[in-house]
């Protein structure tokens, strides 16, 4: 999900939720590049304890930065952390109609067998991670779907039907691969995607979807993931726009075996030159009770909860990350991916929960900072492993 993109529109909807006073104090307005300041080297790393860590690799992010897709995941697979979680998109998979190509995917798990880490694999169909979120080949739609509608097997019967079939046949093709610990459904399955897209799955077409993955592999748990609003703001406006029947999170608490969060506590809404407005209030008093009792609940209920995207790269006013040479962007620089990890270790334990895994954001960037001449992200990265 990505939260409204200009303050205007923020401030609206934190209006309607009452929240106008607390939203002020999570703006930050400034130059949104900065001077790289090494603090990563000494920010405190949080204990593990029983929380399995690891990436989610992308490779179309790899294609927008320039980098080797294979390359990039073997570099990365090269740290001694335990859980990649990598996706299928059903455009690539099915570029024509009549075709099923997974060589994307055989590659990925391959490599991640080979390095001995457990996988956790998207299966999309419609949406899955890395932007722009939505991934249905054109064939297989008539028209764009309604904006400002819940797409259901009512409206759409045919996609309805159609994406059973790539979860059908990328789950038979591997479900006997040990490495796999866990099926991702769709991805932040019932929130709009952004200001971009206003529909939304209904929780109905999502249901059929996990019903029929677990039909297809009763044994592996089922994830769902969802945004945590990390201010008023996206508070707000993700309540607004998921009224009728929750947000992806309330959809996993009833349906999935496992919980996954997904964790942006610094973005930017706008920009103007070189300034960005930027939202940041994830200890603000409504952010932060949501959270807690997100994290209660989903401890009460005995599910396990996982952050399955922890901010560890840039979210800036455009969608590729941008790297500017020698300093680095606000909205994460390098100590951000330790002080995120450990923020969501401390709440969740404090909440009574026990992250089952923690997956950092933005790998493939670190790899591309590196080609740069900046090795501070996969230091920064490195030092998580070996300190926690």
């Amino acid at each position: 999900m990505k939260p409204a993109s200009t303050l205007r529109q923020a401030s609206i909807m934190a209006g309607r939720a009452g929240a106008a006073i607390p939203l002020l104090g999570e703006f930050r307005v400034g130059p949104a590049v900065r001077e790289p300041t090494g603090r990563w080297r000494a920010v405190p790393v949080g204990r593990r304890g029983d929380t399995r860590l690891g990436i989610s690799f992308r490779p179309r992010q790899c294609e927008d930065f320039d980098l080797d897709p294979r390359q990039t995941l073997t570099t990365l697979l090269s740290y001694p952390f335990d859980l990649v979680r990598i996706s299928a998109y059903w455009d690539r998979i099915e570029p024509v109609p009549g075709t099923f190509d997974p060589a994307e995917m055989d590659w990925q798990l391959e490599a991640a067998e080979r390095a001995g880490k457990r996988v956790i694999v998207c299966l999309g169909p419609v949406k899955s991670f890395g932007y722009p979120e939505y991934f249905v080949p054109r064939h297989r739609l008539d028209d764009d779907l309604p904006e400002g509608r819940l797409v259901d097997g009512t409206t759409h019967p045919g996609l309805l039907e159609a994406a059973a079939e790539p979860l059908v046949r990328l789950v038979r093709r591997y479900r006997d691969r040990e490495a796999i610990v866990a099926w991702q459904v769709e991805h932040e399955a019932v929130d709009p995607l952004g200001l971009e897209h206003s529909w939304r799955l209904a929780e109905t077409f999502v249901r059929h979807e996990v019903d029929t993955v677990r039909a297809a592999d009763p044994a592996r748990p089922i994830v769902l993931n969802g945004f945590l609003p990390t201010s008023t703001a996206v508070l707000a406006n993700q309540w607004w726009r998921t009224r009728k029947q929750g947000d992806s999170v309330v959809l996993a608490e009833r349906l999935a075996d496992i919980v996954g969060i997904d964790y942006y506590p610094r973005h930017a809404v706008t920009g103007i030159g070189p300034w960005s407005v930027y939202l940041h209030g994830a200890s603000s008093i409504l952010p932060a009770s949501h959270r807690r009792r997100l994290l209660s609940r989903v401890a009460a209920s005995g599910r396990r909860v996982m952050v399955t995207e922890g901010q560890a790269e840039p979210w800036e006013s455009v969608t590729v990350p941008p790297s500017p040479g020698g300093r680095v962007a606000y909205s994460c620089p390098p100590e951000r991916i330790i002080q995120n990890y450990s923020d969501c270790l401390r709440w969740a334990r404090e909440a009574g929960a026990e992250l089952s895994a923690y997956l950092f954001w933005g790998a493939e960037y670190w790899v591309m900072r590196d080609r740069q001449g900046d090795s501070s992200y996969l230091e920064a990265f490195s030092r998580v492993l070996a300190q926690s």
